[in-house]
């Protein structure tokens, strides 16, 4: 009986406004619900936002509103890193990751812009943020057929804009105020693309020992690695469907039958292939 009453007294007891609040912040950041989805999918499109402002900064540098955005947006994005901290679970192993390092860098970059006008490549990292962040794959592969069905090539494509990006970065940052060609991240975008594929209109070359050398490692990785992410995302597609028998997992768009124990495949189809 005394148990019985004090458990009544344990569930009547409030819960700390602290600890409410942290669990609500777990539930979004690390649930399954819709809500918590929603959210996730916000923070995704703020991200895309993010980078895409970046990129406008870009261009206009010099305009007196760029350093108050900057630190508008600095704080933003602490408030938005201090809540997914508190919310971690396992904050120690959070705190040594590099999805850490790299929301601190960008967030370093935004408010000191004097010290740091030419390391602003440190932005950048806010892309790779786009690849695995807020459980972004988990929650697309339990609610879309249609991303289950192409996830390869969704993220093969991913990671082709993310590296052009990153390229077009180190273009501009080591490029810009030294090289005429290069006065936006748009020129440096139509060189890297350009360079990449290898097709070399010759209208923008990159100046110094360290923009021949950056010339150098583009064109290598356009012919070796460039091509092959084109070729992996316009390849014929696999399907992820796990067969019952053998448990392979890949297989062709338009099969029928499991190619490694033969049985009948009932995959699910749009009627596009």
């Amino acid at each position: 009986m005394t148990e019985l009453f004090s458990d009544q007294e344990n569930a009547e007891r409030p819960v700390p406004s602290g600890r409410g609040f942290r669990r609500r912040l777990q539930d979004l950041y690390f649930g399954e619900d819709r809500e918590a989805r929603r959210f996730r999918y916000g923070l995704v499109i703020f991200d895309i936002l993010t980078i895409a402002l970046f990129i406008l900064v870009s261009t206009v540098d010099d305009h007196w509103w760029v350093l108050p955005l900057d630190f508008a947006l600095g704080a933003l994005l602490s408030l938005e890193l201090a809540l997914r901290l508190y919310a971690e679970p396992d904050r120690r192993r959070q705190v040594f990751s590099l999805a850490m390092l790299a929301d601190l860098a960008v967030i370093a970059s935004l408010f000191l812009p004097v010290l740091l006008e030419n390391l602003a490549f440190l932005r950048i990292f806010r892309a790779l943020r786009l690849l695995r962040s807020y459980h972004l794959l988990r929650d697309l592969r339990s609610s879309s057929l249609w991303f289950r069905l192409h996830e390869d090539v969704i993220w093969r494509s991913l990671n082709l804009v993310v590296f052009i990006f990153i390229v077009t970065s180190f273009v501009y940052v080591t490029q810009h105020g030294v090289n005429r060609g290069i006065s936006t991240y748009v020129d440096a975008l139509y060189f890297t693309i350009t360079t990449l594929t290898t097709t070399g209109f010759g209208d923008i070359t990159l100046v110094g020992p360290g923009g021949r050398l950056l010339s150098v490692l583009i064109m290598i990785v356009g012919v070796s690695l460039f091509l092959r992410l084109l070729q992996a995302i316009f390849r014929p597609n696999k399907v992820r469907y796990e067969c019952p028998d053998c448990a392979l997992r890949l297989h062709d768009a338009d099969a029928v039958h499991c190619k490694h124990c033969g049985r009948v495949l009932p995959i699910p189809s749009d009627g596009a292939d």
